[in-house]
């Protein structure tokens, strides 16, 4: 295994790099950036005992953060190629390489999985745009998210979608999503940070902003904030034991892994606060029930933005901000896959891009009802992620072991990683791992 491993380790890989740190950071942020962000924490936020909620929140992803992305990128960087190569090279530490290229395709097929939902739902975002800008959906929002999500009742943005992520990625693997990323993300937060300043005026906004922000400390001991805190941490920071690993795959060697971990786990948690404010508020101004999933997205807030001065213009805003952030995280899903098949069948990156549209399609298109599509992404987020999430940890701290991964993590920086680095990823970290894929399929789901 070594001279063979060290030989592919020298020359990089054939999609290109990532050009610099702030790109693959933005990058890194806009594949976790996702729904989670917009449509959940907000609700858990305050549900869960407001600013007491941050404590556990932040404790999670600082550890999620820290240990499990450094983790990913890690491994994609040392092996220098994705899913199903990082596998293997993980096992072939213990001759069993068979194992991991087959266990490689559990979280591989959860990132197709995720992808084929996900870009129903961006479907679902970006047909909202045009109910925005003709007020169709400020109308009657029920009726047009009822007209949304049956079935076939997107197909033609559900297919817009698929052939915007198609188009950047047919651009060139690093060059297509750094630069994409680069403008998009920066472009999110903006919308967001003035969405949160308009709501900031609206009368009768303090009881959103005491919903999330006054803390309600008995919730501290409670089982149940601590496991929301947890799923939300883990899954918002897009750990599913896959797509990190492929933009590692893309990290020079002079970039330093922690570091860079930590600044994704920062922005991310930024753009759930700044999602909170821009949602919440607005809810409790208008007298709206706060619930979360879609309902809150593609019912409660155009009712919400109905009622405002130029509610067309800042649904439109809204709504684009979100497909912003659905589209930087499509990035990732299918990337993810398009490199493993790259790698493992041989083929074009062209054939692999195309070839993995042609599926998100072929299968979604029959999933577009709300309900079909709810089923599907329940067991892809419940059952499939997080075991190749878990995989992944097991795979990298205890298969391949902490003190290989230690050393592509200490690439880049100036100064040793601390001893506690390794307690806190072998000891914490994976049977939190562990703990999240039990209790999520106990609860039926805490992400």
């Amino acid at each position: 295994m070594g001279k063979q491993n060290q030989m592919k380790v020298s020359q990089g890989h054939k999609n290109g790099s990532f050009h610099s740190s702030i790109g693959f950071v933005l990058t890194c942020v806009g594949s976790a950036v996702g729904m989670g962000n917009i449509w959940m924490f907000p609700y858990r936020l305050g549900e869960y005992g407001g600013a007491a909620f941050l404590i556990p929140y932040i404790i999670f992803v600082c550890i999620f953060g820290l240990v499990g992305l450094s983790a990913e990128f890690a491994i994609g960087r040392r092996a220098e190629t994705g899913t199903l190569g990082a596998y293997r090279y993980c096992w072939e530490k213990r001759q069993k390489g068979i194992i991991g290229r087959i266990l490689g395709w559990i979280p591989l097929l959860g990132s197709l999985g995720i992808a084929i939902g996900y870009s129903i739902i961006v479907g679902w975002v970006l047909r909202s745009i045009w109910g925005s800008v003709t007020g169709e959906i400020l109308g009657d929002a029920s009726a047009y998210f009822s007209v949304a999500t049956g079935d076939f009742g997107s197909v033609g943005w559900h297919t817009t979608v698929i052939i915007i992520v198609v188009a950047i990625l047919l651009f060139g693997a690093t060059k297509g999503i750094e630069k994409v990323n680069k403008v998009l993300m920066p472009t999110f937060f903006v919308l967001f940070a003035v969405l949160a300043v308009r709501v900031a005026f609206l009368p009768g906004t303090s009881e959103g902003y005491k919903f999330l922000f006054v803390p309600r400390w008995e919730h501290l001991l409670r089982a149940d904030t601590w496991i929301m805190a947890m799923g939300q941490a883990f899954f918002s920071l897009s750990i599913t034991g896959s797509g990190m690993i492929v933009y590692g795959t893309y990290l020079k060697k002079s970039e330093d892994i922690p570091k860079a971990s930590v600044q994704t786990a920062c922005f991310d948690t930024i753009a759930a606060m700044l999602a909170a404010l821009a949602i919440m508020p607005a809810v409790f101004a208008f007298g709206i029930e706060p619930n979360s999933g879609p309902p809150l997205m593609f019912i409660t807030l155009p009712n919400v933005f109905r009622q405002i001065p130029f509610g067309r213009l800042f649904a439109a805003f809204f709504f684009l901000s979100v497909v912003f952030a659905g589209v930087t995280s499509l990035m990732n899903m299918f990337e993810a896959v398009c490199e493993s098949w790259q790698n493992r069948f041989r083929l074009s990156r062209a054939v692999s891009v195309l070839l993995c549209g042609a599926i998100t399609l072929g299968v979604g298109i029959f999933l577009e009802a709300e309900p079909k599509m709810g089923s599907w992404m329940d067991f892809i987020t419940i059952v499939v992620v997080p075991f190749g999430a878990l995989l992944g940890a097991v795979s990298i701290y205890y298969v391949l072991g902490y003190d290989e991964i230690k050393k592509e993590m200490e690439l880049g920086r100036n100064k040793p990683l601390p001893k506690w680095f390794g307690i806190l990823a072998k000891y914490i970290y994976v049977p939190l791992a562990i703990l999240v894929f039990i209790l999520g399929l106990v609860l039926g789901g805490i992400g």
